[in-house]
């Protein structure tokens, strides 16, 4: 639910009345919370905040703020615990365990899976279809997560614990949590009820006395994020992780030549998920340590990837992130700023870029690159993989959000304020409303009888007397049109963005400079995810002319490409024919010097 940044619609002190309903309400919701507990959680005395937000699908959702973090979260009037709020109360829920690379899943968005869920030596805690879970990590106690059962305990148990466990609404990590001080989860030991288990993990508390090992680290980050141990420790916990052979495991992190053999015995029993986020890692490490120099920053983060990481993927093999556990570019980034390798910013709307690289961290310090890489012949092959990965043109689709004053419209058909639409949707949206409400004119069918939602919505005040009837194209082209225009970009090997507004053109002027000499400017390259100094040295070198890269004038952080001449027949050829843009998106090109005249 808070995968992604919601928007914020108010923010405001609750009021005395407001704070007595909400905690008569937590106590109905959480029966097993005492009276001392309750007024803990919602104080009489200490400032509450109501804050209403809206998701990235549109759900409206109230947050409920103690100490600047968020307790509760309420939809459609029922209340859900933070985690947060889970953290001072861990056995408010029944809590089901998982391991700690699921956790990348699950703040990603995924629901979590039976098959991820740890079966332990007590059995489940008795729960029913549609009862509000915690999830937690193994070794831990502190839930990472807020669900709903989709199946009740027996059911899990009949099923072969197969299929969807739990509806996952938000985790640790997310951006509802982001929302609060980002503290980290605490570390509180599991509740030990059976003898036998209770002296196994005494004695798994005196080896690790004995033998301190670094990824079980007191940081309880450590307990929660795979990401952020050692490379060799991240080798080594894909590959043994849900097995209990934690002597072998240990035994692989002391000595590296038994590290090898044990990866290279257990590289078939790895997933193809495993894999691939092995090999996404390996090309991002070797990327960073042998292509990316500091003067190419800020660096567009598709230009990264096609142009730094595809090439440092071995011979044989294919990096395609949607068979990752991150499915996404920016998920795999952000899991890397947030171990503060790099950072990334959006420096143009909708365009994100890495404006800053710690070449001395030590997951780059401690990558080798593979042996087929060493060589001269593997520089050879990296060019020629250069050339390979060619640019893709983004898939563009035009979209549409629904206005305040669309909405009478479109309520009919469950769509609410926000909703995203494309124009076949609009238009089927539009059909069914005509025909549901008989408004199809009887003597001539291509004309419709405006009602009054469709003249206060589509009418302006002066044609609101005079017309009565609307032909259908008419009647489209005026609901697209008071639509918020928006627009949905999609790059080679990354998920969709959804952007507000229609996608600027590529902008090629010719401007003149002293002495009569002319410059070609280019603009919103970085929109079409191209990167502008790329673009001018590919220019430079075809044109033997002079091309630099200058500021957008009035803009903080836009650039523009600019080479002397016009080189507007170079610049076609090079957009339409080689990048295959679509000409609607390129803006200028008649400005081309007529043939056989002197550019």
């Amino acid at each position: 639910m808070f995968c992604r940044a919601f928007r914020v619609r108010s923010n405001t002190a609750i009021k005395g009345s407001d704070r007595r309903k909400l905690r008569t309400d937590v106590a109905a919701a959480f029966p097993n919370l005492s009276a001392e507990q309750l007024t803990e959680f919602i104080p009489n005395k200490e400032e509450l905040n109501v804050i209403k937000i809206y998701t990235h699908k549109g759900e409206a959702v109230t947050v409920y703020m103690n100490n600047r973090n968020p307790i509760l979260f309420e939809v459609e009037k029922a209340l859900y615990p933070t985690v947060y709020a889970l953290w001072a109360y861990p056995d408010l829920l029944p809590a089901f365990s998982t391991w700690p690379p699921v956790l990348q899943k699950l703040a990603g968005g995924a629901d979590l899976m039976l098959p991820g869920v740890i079966v332990p030596p007590s059995g489940f805690p008795q729960v029913e279809r549609g009862m509000l879970c915690a999830v937690t990590l193994s070794g831990n106690r502190a839930p990472v997560a807020v669900s709903v059962a989709t199946m009740s305990t027996a059911e899990m148990l009949a099923a072969g614990m197969k299929g969807k466990g739990f509806a996952v609404l938000h985790t640790y990590m997310d951006h509802l949590w982001e929302y609060g001080d980002k503290s980290y989860p605490p570390t509180l030991a599991p509740l030990v009820t059976d003898p036998a288990e209770k002296e196994s993990a005494d004695d798994e508390e005196e080896m690790e006395e004995k033998e301190p090992v670094s990824s079980f680290s007191t940081d309880p980050l450590q307990h929660v994020d795979i990401s952020d141990l050692s490379l060799k420790e991240q080798d080594s916990c894909a590959i043994l992780m849900g097995k209990e052979e934690h002597n072998e495991n240990k035994a692989a992190e002391t000595a590296d030549n038994d590290n090898t053999e044990v990866q290279q015995e257990a590289e078939d029993s790895r997933t193809p998920q495993e894999q691939m986020d092995a090999l996404l890692s390996q090309c991002f490490f070797h990327a960073l340590k042998c292509k990316v120099k500091k003067s190419d920053l800020p660096l567009l983060t598709s230009t990264f990837l096609r142009s730094h990481m595809f090439p440092c993927c071995p011979a044989g093999q294919q990096l395609d992130i949607k068979k990752s556990s991150y499915k996404k570019f920016s998920k795999f980034l952000q899991c890397m700023q947030h171990q503060k390798i790099l950072q990334v910013k959006e420096l143009s709307k909708g365009v994100e870029s890495i404006v800053e690289v710690d070449w001395k961290h030590p997951d780059i310090k401690a990558f080798t690159v593979p042996e087929g890489f060493s060589s001269a012949s593997a520089a050879q092959n990296c060019k020629s993989e250069d050339k390979e990965q060619a640019y893709h043109a983004p898939e563009i689709i035009p979209l549409y959000g629904v206005s305040t004053k669309m909405v009478p419209l479109f309520q009919e058909s469950g769509h609410k304020k926000g909703s995203i639409l494309s124009s076949s949707e609009v238009r089927n949206i539009i059909v069914n409303y005509v025909k549901t409400n008989e408004l199809v004119d009887e003597a001539n069918k291509n004309f419709v009888k405006v009602n009054a939602i469709l003249c206060d919505c589509l009418l302006d005040k002066s044609e609101q007397d005079e017309i009565s009837n609307l032909k259908w194209d008419d009647l489209l082209s005026r609901c697209l049109e008071r639509l918020q225009p928006l627009h949905q970009v999609t790059f080679f090997g990354q998920e969709p963005i959804v952007r507000k507004g229609k996608i600027e053109p590529i902008d090629i002027t010719i401007a003149q400079r002293s002495s009569n000499k002319k410059v070609t400017i280019i603009k919103n390259l970085e929109l079409y995810g191209l990167d502008p100094q790329s673009v001018a040295n590919i220019l430079q070198q075809k044109v033997q002319a002079s091309a630099t890269i200058a500021p957008v004038p009035g803009t903080k952080d836009r650039v523009q490409v600019q080479i002397q001449g016009n080189q507007i027949h170079h610049l076609a050829k090079m957009l339409l024919e080689e990048y295959q843009l679509p000409r609607k998106y390129i803006q200028g090109l008649e400005k081309a010097p007529k043939l056989g005249r002197k550019k």
